[in-house]
């Protein structure tokens, strides 16, 4: 068997549980008009239809910004936005309602396709329009009338699930209508966000230019708590205090949305770049996915090891212990000690470990053998270790947790240790101090 055989038999076994755990569940896909206007959109469709195929029940909502300021451009009408909101008179509303009739065609065209030799043949997937939302008039906003404008006032969730229990996908655009048969722009960010939240959708994938949240290294942060990114986009917006106009930007608001959804009790949101061929599958069905994923609580496990985490923990700690970061721990020791540790787990692989080594008679214990996976470094999984480690010992009575170190001194300060003299360790560390590594100590209070 050829090589790129045996990589793409691999990836599909790899991918049969990620298959299994989403087949049947309800996902919303918001795709702006930036999206259905890249080079990258029909693979995004046929990514879409093999997502259909594999039992996975969806809603794409789209927008039309880039369309609409076309077809005003055209007009020679005026773009006037008020607070990011675009302020809807009659002639700019015609022109919303064209782009969307066009877009909405569009995708329909091309969720239709089945030619053979193609990722659509036989797909024979039915794509339900209508109107599913009720919108109201946001009025006068600030002193600015914003003509046609308009907010979600329902969603018909029940009429859209009776479309998806068919097999149908469901096609939402940013336009609303009112019982006294009015038609008002909406905000497509809305529409995406109340859609998840009203259905409970199982997810929210957001697409953007953008592949995700990018810290302040330039490292892709493949999953944050919703906390976490409510604490960055309150940031963010401090820091552009003095202009709220320019607070808006894409990603400001698809981080914004992913707040939302969570409190709503969506229980996951993705953001992935609609740039990037395949990243809707790889974000969906690979253990690192392509993009960001914000969870209300996280689906990795911190809890107690046990005999079976041994083979996990030593292709952990190896690299460290290699690099001389690790005192280097044989597998009989390991075997032995294993009680000690705390792993992270995600999908069955262990990610993180640390070890609490008892000191009774002084009332300390030992942080030790702290190590995360690098491909999973820069989260908050180190602070929740240490948050299990420190709560354990609370519970055995230690008062104070010490901790020896050669390179992160740094993280343990940052996180409650002070420097501290080696001739306060317990009398038994002390003797098995290696002055060769002339590791620092840290100690805190508990």
């Amino acid at each position: 068997m050829r090589d790129e055989s045996i990589n793409y038999v691999n990836w599909f076994r790899h991918s049969s549980p990620y298959i299994n755990a989403h087949r049947g569940k309800t996902f919303v896909l918001m795709i702006g008009g930036e999206a259905i206007a890249d080079d990258n959109f029909d693979n995004i469709v046929h990514d879409i239809t093999l997502m259909t195929s594999l039992g996975i029940r969806l809603v794409l909502v789209h927008g039309a910004r880039p369309q609409i300021e076309e077809r005003l451009t055209n007009q020679q009408l005026e773009t006037r936005l008020h607070h990011d909101l675009r302020v809807t008179d009659t002639d700019a509303l015609q022109c919303v309602i064209e782009a969307i009739g066009v877009l909405r065609s569009t995708v329909e065209a091309k969720l239709s396709m089945g030619l053979v030799n193609t990722p659509m043949h036989g797909a024979e997937i039915r794509v339900c329009s209508g109107n599913f939302i009720t919108a109201r008039p946001i009025g006068i906003y600030e002193g600015v009338d914003l003509c046609h404008t308009g907010e979600v006032r329902r969603i018909d969730h029940q009429g859209i699930r009776g479309q998806l229990n068919q097999g149908n996908i469901v096609l939402l655009s940013n336009l609303g209508y009112s019982p006294t048969g009015e038609i008002f722009n909406l905000s497509v960010e809305e529409v995406a966000t109340q859609t998840a939240i009203a259905l409970k959708a199982d997810k929210l994938i957001l697409f953007g230019a953008e592949k995700g949240i990018i810290d302040s290294r330039g490292i892709l942060r493949s999953e944050l708590l919703a906390r976490t990114a409510e604490r960055f986009l309150q940031q963010y917006y401090h820091l552009q205090s003095d202009d709220p106009e320019t607070a808006y930007t894409e990603l400001s608001k698809l981080l914004q949305m992913a707040t939302e959804v969570c409190a709503g009790g969506v229980p996951r949101c993705h953001l992935i770049s609609y740039k990037d061929d395949g990243a809707l599958l790889a974000e969906l069905y690979t253990r690192d996915g392509a993009g960001t994923m914000i969870i209300q609580e996280s689906y990795e496990q911190v809890r107690a090891a046990n005999i079976e985490d041994v083979g996990g923990i030593i292709e952990l700690i190896k690299p460290l212990e290699d690099s001389g970061i690790l005192v280097r721990r044989s597998r009989e020791l390991l075997e032995t000690e294993v009680e000690q540790f705390f792993v992270v787990e995600r999908d069955g692989a262990i990610i993180g470990c640390a070890a609490l080594y008892l000191f009774p008679d002084e009332k300390m214990g030992e942080l030790a053998c702290v190590a995360i996976a690098k491909a999973y470094q820069g989260g908050d999984r180190a602070e929740m270790l240490l948050q299990a480690i420190e709560e354990k010992a609370r519970e055995l009575q230690l008062e104070y947790l010490f901790v020896l170190t050669t390179r992160t001194a740094h993280w343990f300060i940052e996180h409650g240790f002070a420097e501290m003299q080696l001739a306060k360790l317990p009398g038994k560390k002390q003797a098995l101090y290696n002055y060769q590594r002339n590791s620092k100590v840290f100690s805190k209070v508990l």
